[in-house]
């Protein structure tokens, strides 16, 4: 089984599409008007309406209604990235820190509140830990 992707329901389909695309410098494939998709080289991210949500279950999804999960990329440098996203991030949780496992993490909201962290693994242990070959 392959782990390949998350989507964020949010009735802003369309500013939180741009927020990613400038965020992980990539650009979305967009299937309809109502969903999006970006592609990274080992998930994607899709971003879909609120409208999307009835085709899987009524009310099975509330947009910016997220406090549980942390949407995670792996970046080169956190440093670098923190000072790159200074202008586009409103909200900072945690400037870039090392943590005790081993990652140096920056924690940031995206425009509806989702959690993102950008990590560098930083420690031999935490490189193995997340290499994938």
């Amino acid at each position: 089984m392959d782990f390949v992707s998350v989507r964020i329901i949010t009735d802003h389909v369309r500013r939180l599409v741009e927020f990613y695309e400038q965020s992980l410098q990539t650009t979305a494939t967009w299937s309809t008007p109502d969903f999006a998709e970006l592609v990274t080289p080992s998930a994607t991210l899709a971003v879909a309406s609120t409208r999307t949500v009835a085709l899987f279950g009524a009310d099975s999804a509330r947009p910016a209604d997220n406090r549980s999960v942390i949407i995670e990329f792996r970046v080169a440098d956190v440093d670098h990235e923190y000072r790159r996203l200074v202008q586009l991030v409103d909200e900072f949780v945690q400037a870039p820190t090392t943590m005790p496992w081993g990652n140096r993490s920056l924690l940031f909201r995206d425009p509806d509140g989702n959690l993102v962290n950008f990590f560098t693994p930083v420690t031999a242990a935490a490189e193995k830990r997340q290499s994938r070959s």
